[in-house]
Protein backbone atom coordinates (compact mmCIF):
# COMPACT_ATOMS: atom_id res chain seq x y z
CA UNK A 1 0.00 0.00 0.00
CA UNK A 2 1.42 3.29 -0.93
CA UNK A 3 2.06 5.89 2.04
CA UNK A 4 0.21 8.78 1.98
CA UNK A 5 1.45 10.36 5.41
CA UNK A 6 -2.46 11.41 5.89
CA UNK A 7 -3.70 10.17 9.19
CA UNK A 8 -6.60 10.73 11.26
CA UNK A 9 -7.41 10.74 15.22
CA UNK A 10 -8.89 7.77 15.62
CA UNK A 11 -7.85 6.29 12.71
CA UNK A 12 -4.91 3.62 11.49
CA UNK A 13 -1.57 4.34 11.66
CA UNK A 14 0.22 4.88 8.06
CA UNK A 15 3.48 3.01 7.57
CA UNK A 16 6.20 4.39 5.13
CA UNK A 17 8.12 1.30 4.28
CA UNK A 18 12.03 1.75 3.41
CA UNK A 19 14.90 -0.15 2.93
CA UNK A 20 16.30 -0.21 6.54
CA UNK A 21 13.39 1.58 8.26
CA UNK A 22 9.75 1.23 8.84
CA UNK A 23 8.05 4.85 9.86
CA UNK A 24 4.72 4.51 10.93
CA UNK A 25 2.68 7.89 11.66
CA UNK A 26 -0.20 8.46 13.65
CA UNK A 27 -2.61 10.93 15.00
CA UNK A 28 -3.39 11.67 18.24
CA UNK A 29 -4.83 14.06 20.66
CA UNK A 30 -7.47 16.84 20.52
CA UNK A 31 -5.02 19.04 18.74
CA UNK A 32 -3.94 16.49 16.10
CA UNK A 33 -0.42 15.85 17.16
CA UNK A 34 1.42 13.45 14.82
CA UNK A 35 3.41 10.65 16.66
CA UNK A 36 6.35 8.57 14.64
CA UNK A 37 7.20 5.24 15.63
CA UNK A 38 10.79 3.72 13.77
CA UNK A 39 11.97 0.39 13.50
CA UNK A 40 15.00 -0.56 12.20
CA UNK A 41 14.37 -3.67 10.07
CA UNK A 42 17.79 -5.37 10.54
CA UNK A 43 17.69 -5.30 14.66
CA UNK A 44 13.62 -4.64 14.91
CA UNK A 45 14.59 -1.98 17.65
CA UNK A 46 12.64 1.18 17.77
CA UNK A 47 12.35 4.96 18.60
CA UNK A 48 9.39 7.01 18.38
CA UNK A 49 9.23 10.30 18.12
CA UNK A 50 6.75 12.77 19.65
CA UNK A 51 4.68 10.69 22.73
CA UNK A 52 2.37 13.62 22.20
CA UNK A 53 -1.28 12.41 23.76
CA UNK A 54 -3.17 8.94 24.11
CA UNK A 55 -0.79 6.60 25.58
CA UNK A 56 -2.26 3.75 25.06
CA UNK A 57 -2.55 4.37 21.67
CA UNK A 58 1.03 5.02 21.24
CA UNK A 59 1.58 1.89 23.38
CA UNK A 60 -0.28 -0.75 21.05
CA UNK A 61 0.98 1.01 17.97
CA UNK A 62 4.81 0.36 19.68
CA UNK A 63 3.67 -3.03 20.39
CA UNK A 64 5.20 -6.01 22.80
CA UNK A 65 8.65 -5.33 21.71
CA UNK A 66 8.87 -1.95 23.44
CA UNK A 67 10.58 0.85 22.56
CA UNK A 68 14.40 1.79 23.10
CA UNK A 69 14.12 5.21 23.25
CA UNK A 70 11.39 8.65 22.44
CA UNK A 71 12.62 11.91 21.51
CA UNK A 72 10.71 14.85 22.35
CA UNK A 73 10.86 17.35 19.46
CA UNK A 74 10.02 20.45 21.75
CA UNK A 75 9.07 21.38 24.81
CA UNK A 76 5.08 22.46 24.25
CA UNK A 77 2.96 19.86 26.06
CA UNK A 78 1.10 19.23 23.59
CA UNK A 79 4.07 16.60 22.56
CA UNK A 80 4.79 15.33 25.63
CA UNK A 81 1.28 15.00 26.84
CA UNK A 82 1.88 11.11 27.06
CA UNK A 83 5.72 10.83 27.59
CA UNK A 84 5.06 9.86 31.76
CA UNK A 85 3.13 6.90 30.68
CA UNK A 86 4.61 5.64 27.97
CA UNK A 87 8.25 5.69 29.90
CA UNK A 88 7.09 4.06 32.63
CA UNK A 89 5.44 1.35 30.02
CA UNK A 90 8.39 0.52 28.26
CA UNK A 91 11.53 2.19 30.31
CA UNK A 92 12.77 3.93 27.59
CA UNK A 93 15.67 6.40 26.88
CA UNK A 94 14.23 10.72 27.10
CA UNK A 95 15.89 12.58 24.34
CA UNK A 96 15.35 15.99 23.79
CA UNK A 97 17.06 19.05 22.98
CA UNK A 98 18.92 20.62 25.64
CA UNK A 99 17.50 24.12 25.67
CA UNK A 100 14.32 22.99 26.02
CA UNK A 101 14.30 20.11 28.69
CA UNK A 102 13.77 21.97 31.28
CA UNK A 103 10.30 22.90 30.11
CA UNK A 104 9.53 19.30 29.94
CA UNK A 105 8.47 17.64 32.74
CA UNK A 106 9.77 14.05 32.31
CA UNK A 107 12.94 13.92 32.88
CA UNK A 108 15.53 14.15 29.34
CA UNK A 109 18.25 11.28 29.97
CA UNK A 110 20.07 12.60 26.74
CA UNK A 111 19.87 16.15 26.16
CA UNK A 112 20.38 16.38 22.07
CA UNK A 113 22.86 19.10 20.73
CA UNK A 114 22.68 20.29 16.91
CA UNK A 115 24.85 17.75 14.80
CA UNK A 116 24.16 15.15 18.10
CA UNK A 117 23.52 11.37 16.43
CA UNK A 118 20.77 9.50 17.39
CA UNK A 119 20.44 5.80 16.75
CA UNK A 120 17.71 3.19 16.70
CA UNK A 121 19.42 -0.22 15.88
CA UNK A 122 21.44 0.07 13.15
CA UNK A 123 19.68 3.92 11.59
CA UNK A 124 21.36 7.23 12.74
CA UNK A 125 19.75 10.20 13.10
CA UNK A 126 21.09 13.83 12.86
CA UNK A 127 19.57 16.33 15.25
CA UNK A 128 19.41 19.71 14.22
CA UNK A 129 18.45 22.52 16.23
CA UNK A 130 16.66 25.37 15.61
CA UNK A 131 15.72 28.30 17.68
CA UNK A 132 12.45 30.37 17.26
CA UNK A 133 9.43 27.89 17.73
CA UNK A 134 10.97 27.50 21.22
CA UNK A 135 15.03 27.97 22.39
CA UNK A 136 15.71 23.93 21.66
CA UNK A 137 13.73 22.53 19.31
CA UNK A 138 15.29 19.71 17.49
CA UNK A 139 14.70 18.20 13.74
CA UNK A 140 15.64 14.75 13.01
CA UNK A 141 17.46 13.93 9.61
CA UNK A 142 17.94 10.34 8.25
CA UNK A 143 19.74 10.34 5.40
CA UNK A 144 18.85 7.27 3.47
CA UNK A 145 21.40 5.49 2.34
CA UNK A 146 19.10 3.99 -0.15
CA UNK A 147 16.88 7.31 -1.71
CA UNK A 148 15.91 10.80 -0.40
CA UNK A 149 16.36 11.81 3.22
CA UNK A 150 13.58 12.10 5.35
CA UNK A 151 13.56 14.77 7.64
CA UNK A 152 11.27 15.21 11.08
CA UNK A 153 10.62 19.02 11.98
CA UNK A 154 8.71 18.84 14.78
CA UNK A 155 6.38 22.19 14.83
CA UNK A 156 9.23 23.98 12.61
CA UNK A 157 8.45 23.66 9.58
CA UNK A 158 4.88 22.62 7.94
CA UNK A 159 3.70 22.60 4.28
CA UNK A 160 2.86 26.31 3.80
CA UNK A 161 5.58 27.37 6.34
CA UNK A 162 7.45 27.50 9.34
CA UNK A 163 5.99 27.21 13.02
CA UNK A 164 3.96 29.68 15.57
CA UNK A 165 6.44 32.53 16.30
CA UNK A 166 3.43 34.33 18.08
CA UNK A 167 4.22 37.57 15.97
CA UNK A 168 7.87 37.63 17.76
CA UNK A 169 9.78 38.95 14.22
CA UNK A 170 13.39 38.47 15.70
CA UNK A 171 11.90 34.46 16.57
CA UNK A 172 10.28 34.37 13.01
CA UNK A 173 13.54 35.60 11.56
CA UNK A 174 15.46 32.94 13.54
CA UNK A 175 13.13 30.71 12.96
CA UNK A 176 13.09 30.84 9.68
CA UNK A 177 16.87 31.67 8.83
CA UNK A 178 17.93 28.36 10.43
CA UNK A 179 15.53 26.48 8.86
CA UNK A 180 16.35 27.86 5.51
CA UNK A 181 20.04 27.96 5.92
CA UNK A 182 20.00 23.45 7.92
CA UNK A 183 17.43 22.02 6.00
CA UNK A 184 16.66 23.76 2.88
CA UNK A 185 20.32 24.68 2.50
CA UNK A 186 21.58 21.15 2.99
CA UNK A 187 19.04 18.69 1.94
CA UNK A 188 17.76 18.31 -1.88
CA UNK A 189 14.33 18.77 -3.11
CA UNK A 190 13.27 14.88 -2.34
CA UNK A 191 13.92 15.26 0.96
CA UNK A 192 10.19 14.08 2.71
CA UNK A 193 8.80 15.91 5.41
CA UNK A 194 7.32 14.58 8.37
CA UNK A 195 5.72 17.37 10.76
CA UNK A 196 4.34 17.44 14.43
CA UNK A 197 1.02 17.86 12.71
CA UNK A 198 -0.87 17.50 9.76
CA UNK A 199 0.16 16.10 6.08
CA UNK A 200 3.67 15.69 4.88
CA UNK A 201 5.49 17.43 2.42
CA UNK A 202 8.71 17.90 0.46
CA UNK A 203 11.18 20.66 0.76
CA UNK A 204 11.25 20.60 -3.18
CA UNK A 205 6.93 21.42 -2.62
CA UNK A 206 8.02 24.02 -0.33
CA UNK A 207 11.60 25.47 -1.09
CA UNK A 208 9.85 28.05 -4.02
CA UNK A 209 7.58 29.94 -1.21
CA UNK A 210 10.68 30.82 1.38
CA UNK A 211 10.96 34.26 0.05
CA UNK A 212 6.93 35.16 0.51
CA UNK A 213 6.89 33.29 3.64
CA UNK A 214 10.19 35.87 5.35
CA UNK A 215 8.18 38.61 2.84
CA UNK A 216 4.49 37.83 5.33
CA UNK A 217 6.73 37.87 8.04
CA UNK A 218 5.18 34.11 9.21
Amino acid sequence: MTYSGAVKVGGPADVHELTDLMISKVAVGDMNNNAYLLRCRATDEQLLIDAAAEPQTLLNLIGDGGIASVVTTHQHGDHWGALREVVDATGARTYAGRYDAEGIPVPTEVPVEDGDTITVGRVSLKAVHLVGHTPGSIALVYDDPHGAPHLFTGDCLFPGGVGNTWGDAAAFKSLLDGVETKLFGRLPDETWVYPGHGNDTTLGAERPHLAEWRERGW
